[in-house]
């Protein structure tokens, strides 16, 4: 659009004027596509900054998880592998009350997956696995049996999971 007089010039659309300015300077367009590339990674580091903390701060709350373990339901006379498999158990536990399946569930789902179940999860996921994991060590602590305590799980898993994807503004932080 163009006006004359005062006050008057010529007036484009942004994509338009930049398309112009593109095709007038080779070194303009060049510095549009290095800006936009630059921009384009700071976002994907910024995701993965976020799932990186989640995933950090679900790592200790699995020390709290893992210490209520061994206090409660391992005895003193099982062997390295018995133990193992234990803790193991405990965490396809949370897995099951999480995502449905255990990790080799997962793991044959996903055969082509570099990392885990975990690895794989959401950052509400694992806002919800950080939180099950203190909970569980709770129950442990409680002395409720591995049945009871998936079915809480579960409840908690399904209870915070809709409050999560419902939340506005962890909307915003996408």
């Amino acid at each position: 659009m163009s006006k004359a007089g005062r006050y008057g010039g010529t007036f484009a659309h942004k994509d338009i004027a930049l398309e112009f300015a593109s095709w007038i300077s080779i070194e303009f367009k060049l510095f549009v596509i290095k800006e936009f590339q630059r921009l384009k990674e700071e976002e994907n580091n910024k995701e993965q900054l976020e799932w990186n903390l989640q995933r950090t701060i679900s790592k200790i709350n699995y020390r709290i998880h893992t210490d209520a373990i061994k206090e409660n339901l391992i005895p003193k006379e099982v062997t390295k592998p018995q133990r193992t498999f234990i803790y193991a158990n405990e965490a396809d536990l949370l897995n099951v009350a999480l995502f449905g399946m255990t990790a080799k569930e997962w793991r044959d789902k996903n055969p082509d997956s570099k990392g885990n179940i975990r690895d794989e999860a959401t950052i509400e996921q694992l806002v919800v696995l950080s939180n099950m994991e203190s909970i569980n060590a709770l129950l442990i602590r409680n002395e409720l049996s591995q049945s009871e305590r998936l079915i809480e799980l579960n409840k908690v898993a399904i209870s915070q999971m809709k409050s999560l994807l419902e939340n506005n503004n962890l909307k915003k932080l996408k």
